[in-house]
């Protein structure tokens, strides 16, 4: 079966390595294009490395590279995290069609920020799904899906690269054995559960310190690391990053800073308070929250977010 992977990053580089490893046939890689002057793509990297053929991804879209592509004959398409649109004769050029990886459990979270959301809207659960794309965001048959719990201390970060990072390359090989097999299905999508989020940017970042405690605390760790949440503290934007919960009441109104000590300044939440480990100011590299508080002087009675 001769496969084509088209994806980028290190999720890219990973499923091309392993299914290099389990012996496919990889006749094509497709990856976004190396910048002047900079490094290449990883997963581009490695297929140059290991002289398969590459072909930049948006330039699909163009009849020679198209022709190109066509011209290697691929069965089956792998898409391993693909950020570009892709046209739809891309898509249904190989004989057995093209399967697709997405960090959420289809219908639910389509769109490029699914972890995000999972976290930020308070699931206990999401996973990866596997499908067979069509011309719709994140639509079409289903092949395989996988289930992981979200902690209430999970965050972006540990998200992805604690759980569905492995996970995924795991999905997309057994996937490709499914396919390769015969044995792949194809089961609808159920649309009456489908959501859809845009993508989280900064402006869904911005931290609204009168909202209920678990509110605040989804939002800063389902943008742990990006897009990062994000308020203000002496009329300069102030990024917060790791934190923990605390569901006691405490004195002091929301966003006023309660204490400061050890390791941490403690901010007041509507039914509860947040312990905050590690911030960025505006300007400056990330700072654990002793430092912080040290170069800004902040002191209990200070209010964020005015």
């Amino acid at each position: 079966m001769r496969v084509v992977v088209i994806g980028q990053a290190a999720f890219g580089e990973a499923v091309l390595k392993r299914l290099l490893d389990d012996g496919e046939e990889i006749v094509g890689v497709s990856a976004p294009a190396t910048r002047e002057g900079g490094r290449p793509d990883p997963l581009r990297a490695l297929a140059e490395a290991r002289d398969l053929p590459v072909f930049t991804t948006r330039d699909l879209k163009k009849a020679e590279a198209f022709a190109a592509y066509a011209g290697v004959k691929p069965d089956l398409n792998v898409m391993a995290f693909v950020t570009d649109i892709l046209a739809e004769q891309v898509l249904y050029e190989p004989a057995l069609g093209t399967i697709q990886y997405h960090p959420s459990l289809l219908p639910r979270h389509r769109g490029a920020s699914a972890m995000n959301w999972a976290i930020i809207q308070g699931d206990t659960r999401t996973g990866l799904t596997v499908f067979w794309p069509d011309k719709g965001i994140d639509t079409g048959p289903v092949l395989l899906q996988k289930e992981v719990e979200i902690t209430p201390d999970d965050t972006l970060g540990s998200l992805y690269f604690g759980k569905l990072f492995d996970m995924g390359v795991e999905a997309m090989a057994e996937s490709v054995a499914l396919v390769k097999a015969g044995d792949a299905p194809r089961l609808p999508q159920d649309e009456t559960q489908a959501t859809y989020e845009p993508i989280c940017g900064d402006e869904h970042a911005a931290i609204e310190w009168s909202r209920p405690a678990s509110d605040v605390y989804n939002l800063v760790r389902g943008c742990n690391p990006q897009p990062a949440a994000h308020t203000t503290y002496q009329g300069k934007r102030l990024k917060i990053f790791d934190c923990a919960l605390s569901n006691e009441a405490e004195e002091g109104r929301p966003g006023e800073v309660i204490a400061v000590a050890g390791d941490a300044f403690v901010v007041g939440l509507k039914g509860g308070a947040l312990t905050v480990r590690r911030v960025q100011p505006e300007g400056s590299a990330k700072l654990k929250a002793p430092e912080f508080v040290e170069a800004s002087g902040m002191r209990a009675g200070d209010r964020l977010g005015e």
